[in-house]
């Protein structure tokens, strides 16, 4: 196996899940399994979350061959967020999946197509994310008609907070209140929805009124808190970590020079180590001369620019040997560097971070 790999974590995701279970008590979870599992292997992660006596309810995916993934190794309910469309219609029956619907172009769709048995839908309700859903105002009438169409079985009906993981919840709460109108409009009306769910790793974390009948955690499944200005109030652990090797040492003499450019140069005489990973890896270029790595049990440099397949690392005066462990993101007793410490040089967030992670980087399962 390559010397440059991730380690993930198993054990962290079921304590991740297990305490999402505590913080959201009778609701139902949907486990985002999107992108890898965002970054960390769909198959074994869903086999290992599905193997739990109080596993998800559901699985969520942002697109459909993503499911059908999923669909081979679980019975479980699986949710695609993105829309209903002529190209994933067949497959959302063969695979008995649940889609998004939102429009009156879903519902012409649905009104050409012939099917064995009812589709099964969410429908999506854009209450301020502004992105995708039938607009919370005419929601209400959207999903009556819907409801009459006996092609139709609708299984939900949901909506995406855009700042649940903002300090200031204002807006969240502002998004909240027109969801809450609506279900009280539906259950007025005595129309059936099916689960009632809008709340992402931030609101499950800070927004306890909007976990309702069901969860859907992304995210925090993986260790991350969605943003610095959430609360902690549950412990998380990231699942990840990425590890490679000293693969050469050499020394370098003050003004000399390393990698393309020339971006840093000795200060004084210093060693210098290679370690086989580079941005074709998912170590971005832009963590050049920024970011620090650890060896033994002490934090060192990156210096020179990133490359391709490559980074260099100043070790001073310390000698180490070929093949001497070096971790990326990880830990090392007390020292650490997660997805947030690059995060905060790149200027994003831990989701951009694990997700790429190139499937060139074998995945370890522990």
């Amino acid at each position: 196996m390559r010397s440059t790999f991730a380690i993930i974590h198993i054990k962290n995701l079921i304590f991740n899940f297990n305490q999402i279970r505590k913080q959201v008590l009778k609701s139902k979870v949907l486990a985002v399994v999107k992108a890898d599992a965002y970054g960390h292997g769909v198959s074994q992660v869903v086999s290992a979350l599905d193997a739990l006596k109080n596993s998800p309810e559901y699985f969520g995916t942002a697109l459909t061959d993503e499911a059908i993934e999923v669909r081979k190794i679980s019975q479980k309910p699986i949710l695609i967020f993105e829309p209903l469309s002529f190209d994933n219609i067949n497959d959302i029956f063969s695979y008995d999946l649940e889609s998004t619907i939102f429009s009156d172009h879903h519902l012409n769709l649905i009104s050409k197509t012939e099917f064995p048995n009812k589709l099964k839908v969410h429908i999506k309700i854009d209450t301020g994310m502004g992105r995708l859903g039938v607009d919370y105002k005419s929601a209400v009438d959207y999903i009556k008609r819907v409801s009459k169409i006996s092609k139709i079985e609708i299984k939900g009906i949901y909506t995406h907070f855009a700042s649940s993981d903002a300090k200031n919840k204002k807006f969240a709460k502002l998004q909240l209140k027109r969801f809450n109108s609506i279900i009280a409009a539906l259950k007025n009306e005595k129309i059936k929805v099916g689960l009632i769910h809008a709340a992402n790793s931030g609101a499950i974390l800070d927004l306890p009124e909007a976990h309702f009948d069901m969860v859907r955690p992304g995210i925090s499944l993986y260790g991350y808190y969605p943003s610095t200005e959430t609360s902690e109030s549950i412990k998380l652990k990231p699942v990840m970590s990425l590890i490679s090797e000293v693969d050469s040492i050499s020394q370098k003499e003050k003004g000399e020079a390393v990698s393309y450019n020339s971006l840093w140069r000795a200060k004084t005489k210093t060693n210098i180590a290679t370690i086989p990973i580079g941005y074709a890896d998912g170590f971005n270029r832009n963590l050049t001369n920024k970011s620090k790595v650890i060896i033994g049990r002490k934090i060192y440099n990156q210096v020179g620019r990133v490359t391709m397949d490559r980074i260099c690392v100043n070790i001073g005066n310390d000698n180490y040997k070929v093949g001497e462990r070096v971790i990326l993101l990880g830990n090392k007793g007390e020292i650490k560097i997660d997805a947030w410490d690059w995060s905060k040089i790149l200027n994003t967030i831990p989701y951009e971070i694990t997700c790429a992670i190139s499937k060139r980087v074998p995945r370890v399962y522990k």
